[in-house]
């Protein structure tokens, strides 16, 4: 038989403490998909500058010549060889030559992949930001309240 009692002050700590756990486990996860979303966006604009890059090369007039980038904002002159193949990471360190306009498709289906990839951790971002609001809000009612005691959250 149920009863109609109001949870003892005791209840409604431990209720806090767990609600104070889960909201830490949530901020966490939510800093570990904020950084996941980082790599993707950076990703994303690689793929982007290098299908970018490769048609307007193909645009450009034979012989033109190019800075080509070496890092450390390190740089060399060259050009490029218009019927020659490019050379594309497929994973795992693997290498391969593939034609142009295949290099270009295949950069453009990555670049969906990734939009794919950000627009579901963007909904998983927003439901354990909701998560946190609702929890916060839980929270900050009771310990307004009074419900809990003044010691609620640490020692």
């Amino acid at each position: 038989m149920a009863t109609n009692r109001a949870p003892s002050e005791g209840d409604l700590e431990a209720r806090v403490q767990e609600d104070l756990l889960r909201l830490e486990a949530y901020r966490n996860q939510l800093n570990a998909l904020l950084q996941q979303h980082q790599i993707l966006s950076a990703s994303r604009q690689d793929h982007v500058r290098a299908r970018e890059s490769l048609e307007g090369i193909d645009r450009a007039p034979a012989g033109t010549e190019l800075l080509l980038p070496l890092g450390g904002e390190t740089f060399v002159r060259g050009s490029v060889d218009l019927r020659s193949p490019v050379l594309i990471g497929i994973g795992s360190g693997v290498i391969v030559e593939m034609e142009r306009p295949k290099v270009v498709e295949l950069l453009a289906e990555r670049v969906k992949r990734i939009d794919q990839a950000v627009r579901e951790m963007e909904g998983q971002i927003n439901g354990l930001d909701d998560r946190i609001q609702t929890i916060s809000r839980r929270i900050d009612a009771i310990t307004r309240s009074g419900g809990a005691g003044a010691n609620v959250g640490g020692n």
